[in-house]
Formats: C-alpha cells, structure tokens, sequence
C-alpha cells in the first residue's frame, strides 16, 4: 500500500498551494480531488455571472514574485473563467498536476492507532497511508439541495448554480424558474433574465446587494500594482479582511479629466455613520455607491447605525425598481445589513424591471410542492421548463462531514460534532492527531481574503511539520481544554454584532441547513488579530497542542 508524508484532499487555491509548500519542503504528497481538473470552488461554480468579491489584485496569491509579475487580470473584480484560468495557469506554472489524482472522491479518512497513520480510501477499491492528512476541502463545496415534496417529479430540466454544467446550456425562449436569491442567485439572475424566455425569480428571503465594480484592468493599473506587490501583501496583513485597500497614485487612479479640482471623500470619511449629517450620508451614497454603508464600524455593532444605513439602502433601491410592490419584495425588513456576507450585483434590481422577470415572494405565496410541470405556490402553479436551485451550500462543514473523518477511539467526525464544529484556530480538532484542515470552522475564513486565509494556514501546518520533523515528534492535537475555550472565545468575540443577531440568520449559523447545529462558525476577530494569537501560540511552544 503506497505511504505520503501528506495526503490533501481537494485541488482548490487551498490544496494546490499545500501541494506546492509541502512538496518543497522534501515531502511526499498526494492530493484527492472529485473533480476533473484543479480549481475547487470556481471549477464547480461556473454558472452565469459567477464573479468573485475581492478584487482580482487581492484574490491571488503572494508566495511567488514570478508569478505576480506575469499574470495579467482583465477586470478590476474577476470573473469565474479567468480565476479558473488562473487557478490551471497556477497547476502548470508549478507542474502541479503529476501529483493529483482527479475524479477521486475521498470516502473515508480512517485514524489507525497502531501505526498513528491516517488510512485514506478513494471511491470503492483505492487505499494509501499517510502521516499527516491535510482537509482542504473548501468552506462552499458541498451544494444545498432543499427537500421540497414533488422534486423527484418535476419532468423538465434540473440545474444546480454550485453544479452548472461545463457544456452550454440553452435557456432560449423557455420558462424558467430560480429557486434562491443568495449570492450565487444574485448573480445568476440578470444573466438567466438575458437568456430565458420567462423567469420566475421563487424568493423566500431577500438580501443586501452592492453594485459590483464592472471596470477592466487598464494596463497602467496593472503595472502599477506589480511594482508595489510586496507593499500590497503586506498591507494585507494589517486588514481586518486581509485586503490592502492599497491606494494607487493620481495620475493612475482617474484619467487627466476627472482629477481636475476633485476632493478624495474617504479619506476624510468619518469610521461612524452616526458621525455623518444625512447630507453628507446620502452625498457619499451618490459618489460612492450603496457600497460605503459597509465601511462604517457601527453598522456592524450599533443597531441605531444598523438602521441609518439600512433606511438609506432602502431608498436607493426603491428609486432602481420600477413597481414599488416589486421593490418593498427585494429589500429584508426582518434583519440588517451586516448580518450576512456582502452581495456584489450587475443590475440584480435592474432586472425586476423588465417584462419578462416576475418575481415570487414566497412569504407571501409559500411554495407547497414542486409538480412534474412546474412549482405550486398557494395562489398559483407556475408551469416551467427548467427548474434551477440557488440555494446554496451546507457551508464550512459540509464537505469535511461527507469525508467520513475517523478519529482516535473510532470516534467519527460527524458525532463529535454532532452539537456544532469544535476546533482549535479551526486548523485541528481533540482526538484527530496529524489531521489539518484549511480555513476550518474557527478562523476567519469566509470573512477574510481567502487567498491570504489559505497562505497563512498553509505556511503555519508547514512550519509544524517542520517543528515535528526537527524535534523527533510523531503527533499533534489540541488539548480538549484548548479547543473548548477557543470555541467560546469565538462565540464571544461575535456577540454583539449584527452576525449573531437575533434576527440574523445566516449560514455563517448554519440557519441555511435544516437540522444543522446552530453554532457561529468563522472568527469575528479579522485577520490580523487570528494571525497573532496563532504565531503567539508556536512562540509559546505550540500552546495548547498536545505533541508526542
């Protein structure tokens, strides 16, 4: 049976990179990905619209100064193909592929006490060894299908925005209907609009969405941004959400005609909402978009700041959406902005305008069943000819549960999890020794760039093999005590935002997964904050681990 020092489960940023780090540093290593190529979240999130959140500049990695210099970004905020493109230019750049075995979906990770290796078995019949197992396995991987009676019926065609096809699907004069109006949704909407004979937009909760920045990369920008790459990255370990916000210089950052007598309004923009006159609010509103509300400290902490920017939001869209009716549908009257990871949009209220885009509130309608011709809903059923799920992901958790992780004692993930994720930094758990995970539930993660989330947990499980290796050690886990105290510190440092708040329910709670234990999963505390108590924690011997 063929023996790794480290097997990685998945192909994503966050196992490619391990694969680059760990291969490095002298190790055998072996990665596992269920699909066909390397990319994780944007190899399977390919649907129409799929765009990322953080800007291309940011969203790429900084371990290789080689790299930063010969990639070029098209967009100021990228699309899916060209991050996918990126992520494959990544694969060949550093011969990535000779040592991943795709279309090889992991079953099981087995603790073996005797020998203290992780047993790894692919599909039906494929088993190695490995001493050290590292999760890479995304925290938006696993898609959410709801149980909705009749789904099994439905006669027409079925689509999945997390499971999009990779050949080209054609919407052209059908009926269609979404199911979700999260981020995927979001985004898919006003392309599915373009391509559709009829959508029927089935929303049972609405978001907060800002628009999205739809300029190219001009040339002068990039170059810019390649000079001063090693600012940028370390800019982006000062930043609560490890982005640099690196400010580019005038000449660059507006053509000659519009510099002429201008005021740079951040600069002087107060940290608090509630410092501002309505004037001045709704002036920024108007120069910067609907996207300034999320720069206010108090929004995220104050309910009366909560309410200001959650008013001012709701007026900006009421005057995009034609019918009123329409628009008091789009905007959430139960919770606050904050509460939820930003929505970026390409004309999502726009959209509701046109003739051939209805939408469907389903606290007003509640869908009852899905026909073999369409939805029901309690006034009306809607006969459709394809039916798409944008419903989202059984986040952070999902996809480490469907591993079927085993640790010390027989002990399966699933049950010891079984009232909420408990992990020490969200890098390993009590009783799964030499067991990792990236970006796991307890760190930043999906609150933070994830590309400077996956290099600092990467480089940290490195230098700890390293540590092990150099020491004559076999073993590491956190204490339980350990893990306990960073679970409530997580809680704690939450408490009092509007993530936990009373009316927030998100799948940063798990809300988003019927049965799933309601437990707040990312750190609050920002990045740089995680960062230092994980490098305290090694300076300090690796406190609270367990070694042998």
């Amino acid at each position: 049976m063929e023996r790794y020092d480290v097997v990685i489960v998945g192909a994503g940023f966050a196992g490619m990179y391990g694969l680059h780090k760990f291969r490095s540093q002298g190790l055998s290593v072996k990665v596992f990905e269920a699909g066909s190529d390397v990319g994780g979240t944007w190899y399977w999130n390919r649907y129409p619209g799929a765009r990322c959140d953080v800007p291309s500049i940011e969203y790429s990695f900084g371990f290789s100064e080689e790299l930063e210099q010969e990639w070029d970004w098209p967009e100021v905020f990228s699309a899916q193909p060209d991050i996918l493109r990126y992520a494959n230019h990544v694969a060949d750049r550093f011969n990535l592929r000779k040592d991943i075995q795709f279309e090889s979906r992991v079953t099981e990770v087995l603790f073996l006490e005797e020998s203290g290796d992780w047993r790894i078995s692919v599909g039906e019949t494929y088993q190695c060894h490995a001493k050290f197992c590292v999760m890479a396995t995304g925290c938006l991987s696993v898609p959410n299908t709801p149980e909705i009676e009749g789904a099994d019926q439905f006669r027409g065609q079925v689509l999945h925005t997390g499971r999009w096809p990779k050949e080209e699907v054609d919407l052209s004069g059908k009926r269609v209907g979404v199911i979700g109006t999260g981020s995927s949704g979001v985004q898919a909407i006003p392309e599915l609009a373009k391509m559709s004979g009829h959508l029927y937009v089935y929303q049972r909760s609405p978001v907060y969405t800002v628009p999205a920045n739809r300029k190219a990369m001009r040339e002068e920008v990039q170059q810019e941004f390649r000079k001063n790459y090693r600012e940028i990255r370390r800019l982006q370990q000062h930043n609560f959400g490890g982005v640099s916000n690196f400010r580019l210089t005038e000449s660059v950052r507006r053509p000659q005609a519009d510099r002429a007598n201008r005021k740079d309004a951040a600069s002087a923009m107060p940290a608090k909402i509630l410092g501002l006159s309505e004037e001045a609010r709704k002036q920024l509103i108007a120069e910067q978009g609907l996207g300034v509300l999320l720069s206010f400290a108090d929004v995220y902490s104050d309910l009366e700041a909560n309410e200001v920017a959650n008013r001012l939001f709701r007026e900006e869209i009421a005057q995009i959406v034609d019918d009123q009716n329409v628009a008091a549908g789009l905007l959430p009257n139960d919770y606050g902005l904050g509460c939820k990871r930003q929505v970026l949009d390409r004309d999502y209220y726009e959209t509701f305008n046109r003739s051939d885009v209805t939408l469907v509130n389903l606290k007003e309608t509640p869908l009852e069943r899905i026909t073999p011709n369409g939805i029901k809903t309690s006034d009306a059923e809607q006969e459709l000819d394809v039916l798409i799920y944008a419903t989202g992901f059984d986040a952070m958790t999902g996809a480490l549960l469907k591993s079927n992780v085993v640790g010390k004692n027989g002990v399966a993930l699933q049950d010891k999890w079984q009232f909420g994720p408990a992990a020490y930094l969200g890098l390993q758990i009590s009783g799964f020794p030499n067991l990792f995970m990236v970006t796991g539930p307890g760190s930043p993660s999906v609150l933070c760039n994830m590309l400077v989330a996956i290099e600092q947990h990467i480089n940290w499980i490195s230098d700890c093999i390293s540590h092990m290796e150099c020491n004559g050690l076999s073993q590491i886990e956190p204490t339980e005590q350990a893990e306990e105290q960073w679970v409530v510190q997580v809680n704690q440092v939450a408490e009092g935002t509007m993530y936990t708040a009373p009316s927030c329910n998100s799948w940063y709670l798990g809300a988003n997964i019927p049965g799933k234990p309601r437990i707040f999963m990312p750190y609050v505390g920002g990045y740089p904050q995680y960062k230092a108590r994980c490098d305290e924690i090694v300076a300090n011997g690796y406190e609270g681990f367990s070694l042998s």
